[in-house]
């Protein structure tokens, strides 16, 4: 192993550490693949995909897991998006989503922060914690010129002659 490598393992044990995590093989090897690459948003699959691809021997189950107990320690947030597809974000801050719908990709909004108004009273003895939002996108619609509502005749609609 290099001293750059060496280096970077450091800080993540530390980092898995002061989380109040045990740094176990797994988790490091997970952690190590999560923060290597900045702020990014994956799902379990994604990461889990990753590890096999680095050669780092784990199960699916054993990443879920790795990445709920890194979400309760703070080190990331979780992202509902779709009814089953769950996002996780190494950007812990205050800060919403793009998501495009059909390619299952999700971004930050880099243009400032999003004003929401108007929320409802927390019930009695809770708070709000955080608010979530995540705006869909798509590919606009391509608006072609208004066709007339007639039948097509037979040199239109590329039938026999």
């Amino acid at each position: 192993m290099d001293r750059g490598c060496r280096k970077e393992n450091v800080a993540v044990d530390k980092r898995v550490r002061e989380a109040g995590l045990r740094p176990t093989r797994q988790r490091i090897a997970l952690a190590d693949l999560l923060f290597a690459k900045g702020d990014r948003h994956l799902s379990a699959e994604e990461l889990h995909e990753e590890a096999l691809a680095a050669g780092v021997p784990v199960s699916l189950a054993t990443v879920y897991n790795a990445l709920h107990q890194f979400t309760q320690a703070g080190l990331l947030r979780i992202l509902a998006v779709e009814g089953a597809k769950t996002y996780f974000d190494t950007n812990t801050s205050d800060h919403h989503h793009f998501y495009i719908e059909g390619e299952n990709r999700i971004f930050d909004i880099e243009s400032g922060p999003v004003t929401v108004s108007n929320l409802p009273e927390p019930p009695e003895g809770m708070e709000i914690a955080n608010v979530d939002i995540v705006v869909r996108l798509r590919p606009k619609r391509q608006e072609g010129p208004a066709r007339p509502e007639q039948s097509a005749g037979p040199e239109q609609s590329g039938g026999p002659e």
